[in-house]
């Protein structure tokens, strides 16, 4: 995926009942909330975590739930849209 002249790696797994939604930088990633922001603290991994999305696209227009300290670090803030945040971690 390129966003903004900047590419990005993208990730979608249908489980039974819903989807895995990843998309990553060089420095960190955009992820749906079915992920765990504790152990991307654990492992010093740039991340940040929405809600509620279905598809790529979802996740990067949807707000920004919570953001690991090394997405903070970075200038992510939980309530800034996914794309923003995602560009941040560039």
């Amino acid at each position: 995926m390129e966003i903004e002249g900047k590419k990005y790696k993208t990730c979608h797994i249908r489980t039974q009942n819903t989807n895995i939604l990843i998309i990553s930088s060089e420095r960190g990633f955009l992820a749906c909330g079915y992920l765990n922001v504790e152990i991307a603290d654990k492992n010093n991994d740039a991340c940040a975590i929405v809600s509620g999305v279905k598809t790529l696209s979802e996740l990067l227009s949807a707000e920004v739930k919570i953001v690991s300290m090394a997405a903070f670090n970075t200038g992510v803030r939980a309530g800034m849209k996914g794309k923003e945040a995602l560009l941040r971690m560039q």
